[in-house]
């Protein structure tokens, strides 16, 4: 049987039986930030500007990569960025946990630990955004935060708000949870201070593009290939993120035959789950890899995903960031 998700793109009738629960979300998700608004339940103010990265919709949009841009642009700025998150699928049994490129993410979380390693920036994560983002600035020279997937985590107050959209999927049917796959009503959108589609963007949407690098080993990061050296061959192709179907014809679009696994979105991988009658090329997403890298074998390999902004965007983005979060001044001697 297919997950529900899959649903939320083909508009299937008996979707309809679901609308009262999405109703009773929408009122759900109305009063819950009714309650922040008007002071019943308490938001907090960092230190330091914090810029909430997230999206409206359930399931993968791209938002690991543009948080991993947007960490780059701000050090190129002359900004000391730092990010937290949630930790998803994380097991830890405190928190905030500090989080490094070599951290175990059965305890932190899968993409943690891909950030982590992606930017070189400070990490926190813990369920309690703002504990995280505290726990940050104490410990770390950090002037900015970014929060990954913090858009309706209204308890960390937020300066800068950045909302990602699947340009193929967009929103489904339309609905919220559970007929369809809409965190918050359409209308959240116009709070926004920025939307980015993966994809091609309609009007006050900034169009951002993924682009794939060379394959690397998961045991020796050093040895690498193209994704065309592998045309014609068969390969094994595993994804357990948001969207795997959007990795497996990418690389459908290259090598041409691809033997696909799909898997839930933070997926607890075990060796198990990659091992093939053959010895085919096993390709994974970098968010895999980390959990895949301790039970690897050799033929096993990653593809880093970047992202791409263009002048328009990075001009809006200055704006907000001139007016809203000021860089720290450095005092000079006489």
């Amino acid at each position: 049987m297919k997950r529900l998700d899959h649903y939320w793109y083909m508009r299937s009738p008996w979707l309809v039986l679901l609308t009262p629960l999405s109703l009773c979300f929408r009122l759900l998700v109305w009063l819950r930030r009714s309650a922040y608004r008007y002071g019943l339940l308490r938001s907090h103010r960092l230190s330091v500007p914090v810029i909430v990265v997230g999206n409206i919709t359930a399931g993968g949009t791209g938002k690991t990569p543009l948080v991993a841009w947007l960490a780059d642009y701000l050090v190129k700025q002359g900004y000391h960025p730092g990010i937290v998150a949630r930790g998803y699928g994380g097991k830890a049994t405190s928190w905030p946990q500090q989080v490094r490129p070599d951290s175990d993410p059965l305890i932190v979380g899968d993409e943690a630990v891909l950030l982590a390693g992606m930017t070189g920036c400070p990490m926190a994560v813990a369920p309690d955004r703002y504990a995280a983002a505290e726990a940050l600035v104490r410990y770390n020279d950090c002037d900015v935060v970014i929060a990954d997937d913090g858009l309706q985590h209204y308890a960390l107050q937020r300066d800068i708000e950045i909302v990602v959209i699947d340009g193929v999927r967009r929103f489904g049917t339309g609905f919220l949870f559970p007929a369809g796959p809409l965190r918050e009503p359409l209308a959240r959108l116009r709070e926004a201070d920025l939307v980015v589609v993966n994809g091609l963007g309609g009007n006050d949407e900034f169009p951002m593009k993924l682009k794939s690098g060379k394959l690397h080993n998961l045991l020796d990061e050093n040895q690498t290939c193209s994704l065309s050296d592998l045309q014609r061959s068969k390969v094994h192709a595993v994804a357990g993120i948001g969207n795997p179907e959007r990795f497996f014809m990418s690389l459908r679009a290259v090598i041409g035959r691809v033997d696909s696994h799909a898997f839930p979105d933070h997926h607890r991988f075990q060796r198990h789950d990659i091992a093939f009658e053959d010895d085919a090329p096993i390709l994974m997403t970098a968010k895999d890899a980390v959990k895949c890298r301790r039970f690897a074998a050799g033929n096993e390999w990653y593809l880093p995903i970047t992202a791409e902004l263009g002048s328009e965007f990075c001009a809006r983005l200055d704006e907000l960031l001139n007016a809203r979060v000021p860089r720290k001044t450095v005092a000079t001697g006489s």
